[in-house]
Order: C-alpha cells, then sequence, then structure tokens
C-alpha cells in the first residue's frame, strides 16, 4: 500500500471539508426576492425596432406589474460590445418571491387592465415581425446574497 498516496488523498479530503464549511447565515445571508433576468439575441440592424417595440409592450407590462406591487423595478440592458450570443437583457426585480405565485383575482384584473390599454389583436401586430429577428436565449432566476461586515 502506497502510504504517500492515502497521506496525500487524506489531506486534499481535509482541505475540501474546510472550503465547504462555509454556512448560509453565517459567511452569507440570502436576501429577500429574486431578480429576473432574460437574455435575447436580436439582429444588431434590428435593435432600434427591438427597443421601441419593448417600450410599447414589455414596459407598459411592467409598469402594470409595479402599479400591482408584484415587481419593484425593471431594466433594459444593451450590450456593447457584442460579439455573437445575447446582446438585450430584460431583468425585473421582484421584492418577494411570492409574487411570483399566481394569484387569479390579481391575474385577472391585470389581463383585463392590459386589454383596456391594448387590444390582443393590435398587440399580436406591434409583435409579428419581432421572432424575424429576435432569439430568447434564457429565462434565469437570481437571487442575491450578502456578506457579513
Amino acid at each position: 500500500m502506497n502510504y504517500g498516496l492515502c497521506a496525500l488523498a487524506l489531506g486534499a479530503g481535509l482541505g475540501l471539508a474546510g472550503a465547504a464549511a462555509a454556512e448560509p447565515w453565517v459567511d452569507w445571508t440570502p436576501q429577500k426576492g429574486a431578480t429576473e433576468v432574460i437574455t435575447l439575441k436580436v439582429d444588431p440592424n434590428h435593435i432600434d425596432d427591438y427597443l421601441s417595440g419593448l417600450k410599447k409592450t414589455w414596459v407598459v407590462g411592467q409598469e402594470m406589474a409595479k402599479r400591482h406591487g408584484i415587481i419593484d423595478s425593471y431594466n433594459v440592458v444593451v450590450k456593447l460590445n457584442s460579439q455573437g450570443g445575447p446582446n438585450v437583457a430584460l431583468i425585473t426585480h421582484y421584492p418577494s418571491m411570492a409574487n411570483m405565485d399566481p394569484d387569479k383575482a390579481r391575474d385577472q384584473a391585470m389581463i383585463a387592465e392590459g386589454r383596456q390599454m391594448m387590444s390582443d389583436a393590435d398587440a399580436r401586430k406591434m409583435t409579428d415581425g419581432y421572432d424575424k429577428y429576435r432569439e430568447f436565449v434564457s429565462d434565469d432566476i437570481w437571487t442575491a446574497v450578502e456578506y457579513p461586515k
């Protein structure tokens, strides 16, 4: 038996055990809420078209979600040095993950409110061309952590 190899493996294992000892609420604290990040790849020749369309559709929906207390902020960011891959991100912050839960009364009220602002046909007409120059890359939910001082 190679005792040197066993000692090396034991030492490496103990080193990993020390690294695995970090604990939530001690070494870091999970924060309330969640951030949704949707990344898209938009044809660079249509970025302006897409951003203009978002203002009339996605932003309107985000403002409605803010009025209903579902979210507290949102952003659209554009990657300046796009070398392929996603070049637009839609970012939404939910102050509580519970706000992501379905709520029949709230959701139906928001659907009715949205239809008063824009008919389904108008919304479809406005977004019909998107699929010709836009591709969804990911839709991720992130949560923040804070480190003790």
